[in-house]
């Protein structure tokens, strides 16, 4: 019989509980280590277990490592959004929360609810995530010192510093694009995945680069909308009965940085893409507000994404009138 692992990820310790049929639930510690993940595994084999599917939520960094070790050692691993878990602890009316409580409820919902199976992304991918991530951290932190400099403080030594470390920011930030493409060029599939990418208007080489890094595989994906749901870039309705009828929403359960990828390109397209902007005019002729069309080209974008890479072949603007079946 199966019996079910929750995992709760801090960035120093894993909280675990185990679900077995006719036991009670028994927790335990980890360190959140190479050393903690061999106890894990030691823990598990010392129970002889028929099979084990493991659930942790989506934190990261902090998790992927145990999942990836987990998962390699023949473990079914699931690593589920944590909307998903706060959402089954809210239908539970649970109320009182501590780490060993959120491993219980996080095995409980592994043994109701059967979450699909995690596939780790190939080490070429996951390299590709982290230094895009990266790079994106060092431009955020470069617009802050940018802001600070701008902002008129009264200090020569202040600002000669600011301009040391936005110099330097710059030359770190060209030196990781320039490895980010070496990185695409050394492995075909990705460096086909971005010259996909590039040709659709609107898509530069750095929304390329972004987009590759968080949508990871697009073989996981069977259709645009499963992967606009991925990215929270699905409408969300509010109605009830006959009176209430709230505005749709963007659902945004999702990646987050997937949506911030998309935002300025859809702004781009909206000009420069043939098939954005006659649909952006279509919607702003019909009263759209300015931030639900933006909201529909980033969505709108997202399949013609899909549609490039799933299909193999380029943007082509006239291609409904010739459409391709999509494997």
């Amino acid at each position: 019989m199966t019996a079910y692992l929750g995992i709760d990820v801090g960035k120093t310790q894993l909280e675990v509980a185990l679900l077995r049929p006719e036991h009670p639930p028994e927790t335990g510690q980890f360190e959140n280590s190479p050393a903690g993940w061999k106890r894990l595994r030691h823990f598990l084999k010392k129970r002889r277990l028929e099979a084990v599917h493991v659930c942790l939520e989506a934190t990261g960094y902090y998790g992927d490592d145990v999942a990836l070790e987990l998962h390699q050692a023949g473990y079914r691993v699931s690593v589920v959004n944590p909307a998903r878990i706060k959402g089954y602890a809210d239908s539970r009316l649970s109320r009182n929360k501590t780490d060993a409580l959120d491993a219980i409820l996080i095995a409980d919902f592994c043994r109701t609810q059967n979450p699909e199976e995690w596939t780790p992304p190939p080490p070429e991918q996951r390299e590709l995530q982290a230094m895009v991530r990266h790079w994106q951290h060092l431009s955020a932190i470069r617009q802050q010192e940018v802001n600070r400099q701008q902002a008129g403080i009264p200090s020569e030594t202040v600002q000669q510093t600011l301009a040391q470390h936005i110099a330097f920011l710059d030359q770190q930030l060209t030196e990781l694009q320039q490895r980010i493409r070496q990185h695409i060029d050394q492995h075909p599939y990705l460096r086909q995945q971005r010259e996909l990418l590039i040709s659709i208007p609107g898509i530069g080489d750095i929304t390329a680069f972004k987009l590759l890094a968080e949508i990871r595989d697009i073989r996981v994906f069977d259709s645009a909308a499963q992967l606009a749901a991925y990215a929270g870039l699905t409408p969300r309705q509010h109605c009830s009965g006959s009176s209430v009828r709230g505005r749709p929403r963007l659902s945004k359960r999702g990646s987050a940085r997937l949506r911030a990828a998309l935002y300025f390109p859809a702004i781009v397209a909206q000009q420069h893409n043939p098939i954005l902007r006659a649909f952006a005019h279509r919607l702003l002729a019909a009263g759209k507000p300015k931030l639900a069309v933006i909201a529909a080209v980033m969505r709108k974008l997202l399949h013609l994404v899909f549609g490039v890479l799933k299909s193999g072949m380029p943007f082509d603007p006239h291609y409904l009138d010739h459409p391709v079946a999509i494997p």
